[in-house]
């Protein structure tokens, strides 16, 4: 094989050999900072990849979009860029403009070693797996209290019907059968039985 020839299969290999790629975890992020934003600050120190923002749980914002982040992870092409600029920037204010929104912000950068993006996307699956959980959890709780509260209702309406149909309703009784038997053979007096016919005549 020929020197060209060599160097050749040398500079495939060196193409086709895939850099490893470092992830950059931010623990705050500031007040309207957004994907667009966070790219053009931190691509400045290298070429950038993934970006993905934890929104703010807010409950009373369930339909529109949350405009604030938690919390952020960052994909650099290059691990030694991601080291870097973590190194570089964490506990350094993000902008030196005074009139600018992140004036007062700080850099919470941490290199996070031999992370992943799948591992991001595993932990995410996850929390909203567990969320979901606790979600149907609740959900059955105030179902399973919610019938127990109307079956109460509906029981206590079945009383007070009861308890009215009772007062008006005066049931006679049958004898029983010892009174009967002895109203039946007791021998009727006998002036009740002359006034009786004296009544009659």
């Amino acid at each position: 094989m020929s020197d060209c020839e060599s160097e050749s299969v040398l500079s495939v290999d060196s193409s086709t050999k895939t850099r490893k790629k470092g992830i950059v975890y931010l623990s705050s992020i500031p007040k309207y900072m957004n994907v667009t934003k966070l790219r053009e600050l931190l691509g400045q120190y290298g070429e950038i990849g993934r970006v993905f923002l934890q929104p703010a749980a807010n409950p009373n914002l369930k339909k529109r979009p949350a405009k604030h982040f938690t919390e952020g992870w960052v994909e650099f092409e290059r691990k030694k860029v991601a080291k870097q600029a973590a190194e570089l920037l964490n506990g350094k204010r993000i902008d030196s403009r005074k009139r600018s929104k992140y004036f007062d912000s700080v850099w919470n950068l941490k290199y996070l070693p031999r992370f992943k993006w799948v591992h991001l996307n595993e932990r995410l699956a996850y929390e909203k797996a567990v969320r979901k959980h606790r979600l149907r959890a609740e959900v059955s709780q105030v179902k399973r209290e919610a019938n127990h509260f109307s079956s109460n209702i509906v029981r206590s309406e079945k009383n007070k019907m009861y308890q009215q149909t009772n007062v008006n309703i005066n049931v006679r009784q049958r004898l029983p059968e010892e009174e009967f038997l002895q109203n039946k053979n007791s021998v009727p007096d006998i002036e009740s039985r002359t006034e009786f016919l004296s009544k009659l005549f």
